[in-house]
């Protein structure tokens, strides 16, 4: 066997500084690729049932949907952000019915309030516009209302069936009509609340797209008759069930019940059906993980109808916990009892009410420290961070106040050579790396722990050495150095849906 011999590669000096001439150039596209090619990509996310306002607990998906989003942009996919609206079905009657007693409570009616009805404050403020614009128009008696209703759980009955009974006779009493107009008002405003508060969290969607249109147009009666038509479903108790334990599902699952109503999973099937025809190349579903039983039994019926469920990725959000000190909170929006996306933004901020969600992987659960995040020291992640960018701008004040200039020279870069400054500029050649990394992982924590460690080296780097320095190639190459710092700083926070202020 002939011997190999040594392949000696020389790297020139000049290049190790080549990365803050790029990002001085690149500016914002710094980090940026093109391995999505260009492929259309649609994210769904949140899609809480509009029953109540987003609680922290749909935060998590909140935050990591939309940093998922601007990730995937970044590594070139062309991205759509859509939010499911689940305009229909039980939850929303549920809804409607308990908006129309607690109007009935303004028209001067008393009974117990159902157990299993939504009992919050915004429930309240919804039937007190319904009273004061339609004074008693949708007026009946607690006795008309209650007739035939089984008994609720206190009184030994059952609190699903009672709330279906008072369900069944509010849509007998009010008629098509009332009713309509009864659960339209619950429906827009709740919400109109929702877009209000994912705005001001800096979450935007492309679409919200209604469940109830489904089967307005007819997609979801179509589905299930092909379904048929293909011959997996079978009647069994009066109900329709597709056979998709024929397609790697646990068990069979009800397509229509019994009363003729067709099931969330049938609208779901109708749905992903949807998504499909409109041409996406992939699709994202981002679902709490209390969904992850949903997975093989949408797969099972795309498979079943001869879509393409393998453009079908699902990622799983784990539950996320708020903590006031040692106290655990709440988060009911059936009782009422839990703390509002919008209170949480309000105590802490969007920008570390967005870090913190996405500081973890998606499927392990989090403890949200309350103290923690509204904290300004170096234990808190998000103001470390923001704190970096802050201070590089406060050095260019301080140039400014010296009247001096900075010049961008490449030739004076190589003064950099101190252990600090050849640690950034590791750190700094990786970035784009990251985000590749990031984006085909659908992970952009990977971004957080990045921004992290660069501040890390930022802030030690600032407390050895003075900038601001008399040696003219010396000054100017630290100056670059940090204002592409800052630059990286920017782009990754970005990414993640927060600020980069330039005071602190």
């Amino acid at each position: 066997m002939q011997a190999l011999g040594f392949i000696n590669i020389f790297v020139h000096k000049a290049s190790r500084f080549a990365v803050i001439n790029q990002i001085l150039e690149q500016k914002a596209d710094f980090g940026r690729s093109q391995i999505g090619q260009g492929q259309s990509v649609q994210v769904e996310f949140i899609s809480a049932n509009p029953t109540g306002p987003l609680h922290v607990g749909h935060g998590r998906g909140a935050a990591y949907g939309a940093a998922l989003a601007s990730l995937l942009r970044s590594a070139g996919f062309q991205v759509s952000c859509e939010y499911y609206v689940n305009d229909a079905g039980r939850q929303m009657d549920i809804l409607a019915t308990s908006v129309w007693l607690r109007y009935l409570d303004f028209c001067g009616e008393s009974f117990a309030f159902p157990s299993n009805g939504y009992q919050g404050d915004y429930v309240q403020d919804i039937a007190a516009t319904l009273h004061r614009e339609n004074a008693g128009l949708y007026h009946h008696a607690a006795a008309a209302v209650f007739a035939d209703v089984p008994a609720d759980t206190p009184d030994g009955g059952d609190k699903e069936l009672h709330i279906d009974g008072l369900i069944k006779n509010a849509q007998q009493l009010l008629g098509d009509k009332g009713y309509r107009a009864v659960f339209d008002l619950a429906l827009n405003t709740v919400l109109a609340d929702i877009k209000r508060d994912t705005q001001a969290f800096g979450v935007n969607f492309d679409q919200w797209f209604s469940e109830r249109s489904l089967t307005e147009s007819g997609i979801v009666e179509k589905s299930v008759n092909t379904l048929k038509e293909k011959g997996f479903t079978y009647e069994q108790n009066g109900a329709l069930w597709f056979r998709s334990t024929e397609f790697g599902d646990e068990k069979d699952r009800v397509l229509v019940r019994d009363d003729g109503r067709t099931t969330y999973f049938a609208s779901d099937v109708a749905y992903h059906l949807n998504k499909l025809e409109r041409g996406f190349d992939k699709l994202i579903n981002i679902w709490g993980a209390d969904h992850h039983g949903y997975v093989p039994r949408v797969r099972a019926a795309m498979t079943a109808l001869g879509a393409e469920a393998d453009k079908l990725t699902v990622l799983l959000v784990q539950f996320a916990s708020l903590w006031r000190g040692k106290e655990k909170l709440q988060m009911s929006t059936r009782s009422g009892e839990f703390v509002t996306l919008r209170e949480l933004r309000k105590e802490v901020g969007k920008d570390a009410a967005r870090f913190f969600y996405v500081l973890r992987k998606s499927e392990q659960h989090m403890d949200f420290d309350l103290e923690l995040a509204k904290s300004r020291s170096n234990d808190n992640p998000v103001y470390y961070i923001q704190y970096a960018h802050a201070r590089v701008s406060s050095v260019f004040r301080q140039l400014q106040a010296r009247n001096l200039v900075w010049l961008h020279d490449p030739a004076a870069l190589e003064s950099l050579n101190n252990e600090y400054e050849q640690a950034l500029l590791t750190r700094l050649s990786k970035y784009g790396n990251v985000v590749e990394t990031a984006a085909k992982a659908y992970e952009p924590h990977q971004i957080a722990y990045y921004l992290r460690e660069l501040a890390n080296e930022f802030h030690t780097f600032y407390n050895a050495h003075q900038f601001i320095v008399e040696d003219e190639d010396v000054r100017n190459a630290r100056l670059s150095l940090i204002e592409a710092v800052q630059q990286v700083l920017r782009n990754g926070l970005a990414i993640l849906g927060v600020s980069a202020p330039d005071e602190m």
